[in-house]
């Protein structure tokens, strides 16, 4: 979620019921820490606690000065990445990689945990490869070395974001172990988070993808799990209100340059889940949504961006009910 999780979009997840986020990704390699990407993604500004900055890298000294730094920064929990599955995070043996090197996992975890006096946490992924599920081994080291909660994404490194997630990995992990475990992938509805929730057996559940276009989608589980029924569909005007703090969000934080090529893939998914209508029924308005997403990229003006964006999401919500 490198480049989608900052600080506006986790604001505003927050606001609408994620009980924890966490931030993007900050690689361990300190001459990078000054870079201005690297100073947006430390910034924590207004965050409500408890604040979660998530560490990437492979050198046990490495990780513990990045966790320390953190701290330093404002983060109150360091959680470590070891499920990403990016080929230029992969290739240098960082993030889901390291599964493949479990002397090397007991390392970085022990030097991290041992660095800081915030909680620890580790996210990773089912194992190497389909053949290689060893999130069990990874997860007993964990605990052993302190890590206070686990997130384990159900596919493989090698799976990436393709075909469905399992989750009896998950399932089997979380009942041999006795520290939180956190179920992730393919989380995409009330119902399914209810499901998995009784399948595995977890402690709680991440959602990422899922929250893109669609930040409420946090709100709409809670919802569901206490009254298992589903709330009732955003309405465009609603839609709009959260749309239009989102983008005037990513300007305030990223300059008007940088703040509209970012809110450009907000604005796509957020079309994408708004106008998500049956080809078959709506051909005209299918055809509207991918003219203006379109013409909305070629937008440098914040001001244009966001004007346009309004208007077309308050003159087509209304065909979605025909």
């Amino acid at each position: 979620m490198a480049g989608i999780t900052d600080r506006p979009f986790r604001t505003l997840c927050r606001e609408q019921g994620a009980a924890l986020t966490v931030s993007e990704m900050v690689t361990s390699q300190k001459h990078l820490w000054h870079s201005r990407k690297t100073r947006l993604r430390l910034d924590h500004t207004g965050e409500n606690s408890p604040r979660s900055v998530q560490i990437a890298g492979t050198d046990p000294e490495q990780m513990a000065e990045a966790a320390r730094f953190n701290v330093d920064n404002g983060a109150q929990i360091i959680d470590i990445n070891m499920g990403c599955p990016a080929k230029k995070v992969c290739s240098v043996m960082a993030g889901s990689a390291l599964m493949k090197n479990e002397l090397l996992v007991a390392d970085i975890l022990h030097s991290v945990v041992s660095a800081v006096d915030v909680p620890v946490t580790l996210k990773t992924r089912t194992g190497w490869d389909l053949d290689n599920r060893n999130a069990l081994s990874i997860a007993s080291i964990a605990e052993a070395e302190g890590i206070q909660a686990l997130t384990i994404h159900g596919r493989s490194r090698a799976c990436a974001f393709k075909g469905e997630a399992e989750y009896e990995t998950i399932a089997d992990v979380k009942s041999r172990i006795n520290i939180p475990v956190i179920a992730n992938g393919d989380i995409n509805s009330p119902e399914k988070a209810a499901k998995i929730l009784q399948l595995t057996g977890v402690d709680g559940i991440m959602i990422g993808r899922a929250a893109q276009g669609r930040p409420w989608i946090f709100r709409e589980i809670l919802h569901y799990l206490k009254h298992g029924e589903n709330l009732p569909d955003l309405s465009t005007k609603e839609v709009i209100l959260l749309l239009n703090k989102h983008l005037k969000s990513l300007y305030d934080f990223y300059g008007e340059y940088a703040g509209v090529r970012i809110a450009r893939k907000h604005i796509g998914w957020y079309c994408k889940h708004h106008f998500n209508q049956p080809v078959e029924t709506n051909l005209e308005l299918i055809a509207e949504v991918e003219s203006f997403r379109k013409n909305i990229n070629k937008v440098e003006s914040a001001e244009i961006q966001l004007e346009k964006t309004i208007k077309f999401f308050t003159q087509k919500g209304s065909l979605l009910a025909a």
